[in-house]
């Protein structure tokens, strides 16, 4: 009998924000999710991930899956060496006493940074890996905002990135990640990859895939990916608020043995984001006549945005100043997602619903990092509702996905609901809002902590878009931010 297949299929996803306070450790990983052995396809098969390709994968060649660990946290600081050693200690002990395996499959980010690790965190793994296991195929999928280096593409076979931001893709890509690796396995094709840096240190706002430049980039992709001999195209906008060597804008193709048409497919797309170069930068708006802006709407609701503060790239989740000044000009019909302050929770939960009090919410953190104290805003208001924050994502992105921003109250005061959490969640769903009560399509205005991803859930219902430049450690003012292990020269920051 022919020996039956094996696969190692592994998630270890992080969004460092080399700026941020907010701590990353292993419990951040358990709040969010992290899973062991066979608990990992119970709780990844059928969702939007790529671990659910390959699992599919796997279970379609009759191979037998080893999952040492799913882990995933929301973004934050620096990811804590006990942390990274433990998720990448369960996957190397695996490759080294459980295989030989016929394909290693990684579900990664590309911007995790552990402590002391300044050329990043998914590098070093791969670079292990590969020394324990030196003739495996080797497919990784990474986040758009990864930021690509040397040494992850000297030790995987495969590298790509999602196409949608937001995410919407996320199992598609695996997909394809899985079948190059399939095809690798059955002798079909001898994947060659060929990277290059952009120079440019693109912001998360500028990357949509619905707007130029990122639209138009993404599409050439998918144009080379229809020539033969081409099997995947990547453009990785990078994560522009970590501050490593590699950080910035890329461009990934993976050939079937063809290196000179992988290099002649990159050097084209790089030309075109270098030609773009002042569109990947945000342009800043005065915030009070934003909200001006945004009273005078008549049609509802309207998203605001608060990316300053967003959770998906480290915010801090409580900083005050956009909601102190939608509440100064007296907007009306606001619900707000979300503000972390697990102590004003607790206090809500201790008065009960409908009861009257004062909260000096948010504003806990202080962020070193661009000079600011923490900032508490008094109010005055009522406590509405209590949950305990679970709920399935329905939306696009994470479908199927058990989330949770742990016990979770509703504060109204002037005009406006304040979900606040207990743990970090950037609202990427409208089950932030719907599981406590809230229906946002009858809200006048929808004041987000998000940049894009907010667009999977909730730009179905928005009418208009209105973005707030407040302060967080996630701001798109590179005046604010301190850079000092960044490759230079890099574009905008140097001319």
């Amino acid at each position: 009998m022919p020996r039956r297949r094996r696969f190692l299929i592994a998630m270890m996803k992080h969004e460092t924000n080399t700026f941020s306070p907010v701590v990353t450790d292993l419990q951040r990983f358990k709040s969010w999710g992290l899973y062991e052995d066979d608990a990992v396809v119970a709780a990844y098969r059928g969702t939007n991930h790529p671990t659910a390709a390959y699992i599919d994968l796997a279970e379609a060649m009759n191979a037998e899956i080893v999952s040492p660990v799913a882990a995933e946290a929301m973004p934050g600081g620096y990811v804590q060496k006990a942390a990274y050693d433990y998720l990448t200690g369960r996957i190397l002990d695996t490759v080294r006493t459980k295989g030989p395996f016929d394909a290693i499959l990684l579900d990664l980010h590309g911007a995790m940074v552990p402590e002391g690790m300044d050329e990043g965190g998914e590098g070093p793994l791969l670079a292990a890996i590969r020394k324990l296991a030196p003739k495996t195929p080797i497919g990784a999928t990474f986040d758009m905002h990864g930021n690509m280096t040397r040494e992850i593409m000297d030790n995987a076979d495969v590298v790509l990135c999602y196409k949608h931001y937001p995410h919407i893709d996320m199992a598609a890509v695996g997909r394809t990640t899985a079948d190059i690796i399939r095809r690798m396995i059955l002798g079909e094709v001898k994947p060659v990859i060929s990277w290059g840096q952009a120079g440019i240190l693109a912001q998360t706002l500028r990357m949509g895939t619905a707007d130029e430049p990122m639209k138009t980039a993404q599409a050439m992709t998918r144009k080379a990916e229809k020539q033969k001999g081409i099997l995947a195209a990547s453009v990785f906008g990078g994560f522009p608020m970590a501050d490593i060597p590699d950080a910035g804008l890329s461009v990934v193709i993976v050939a079937d043995g063809d290196r000179k048409k992988a290099d002649k497919a990159r050097v084209r797309i790089l030309a075109y984001c270098r030609e773009q170069k002042q569109e990947w930068i945000y342009n800043h708006e005065n915030l009070p006549d934003a909200v001006r802006r945004a009273a005078g709407a008549n049609d509802f609701p309207v998203i605001l945005l608060d990316h300053a503060d967003n959770v998906g790239s480290g915010g801090t989740s409580d900083s005050m100043m956009v909601i102190k000044e939608v509440l100064r000009q007296k907007l009306d019909g606001v619900a707000v997602a979300t503000v972390y302050d697990p102590d004003a929770v607790k206090a809500m939960a201790a008065a009960g619903i409908g009861a009257t009090i004062t909260l000096d919410l948010g504003g806990k953190s202080d962020m070193p990092s661009i000079g600011r104290k923490a900032e508490p805003l008094r109010l005055t208001g009522k406590v509405k509702r209590l949950s305990d924050g679970e709920w399935i994502v329905r939306g696009p992105m994470y479908t199927g996905s058990k989330v949770t921003s742990g016990p979770t109250a509703v504060f109204e005061t002037g005009g406006m609901q304040i979900v606040v959490t207990s743990l970090h969640h950037e609202p990427w769903d409208t089950g932030i809002f719907t599981h406590i009560g809230i229906d946002p399509q009858h809200c006048r205005y929808l004041l987000l902590k998000s940049r894009i991803h907010y667009r999977a859930g909730f730009e179905p219902i928005g009418r208009m878009t209105v973005t707030l430049d407040g302060i967080g450690v996630t701001t798109s003012d590179n005046r604010l931010l301190k850079f000092t292990k960044l490759k230079r020269p890099i574009y905008p920051l140097d001319k």
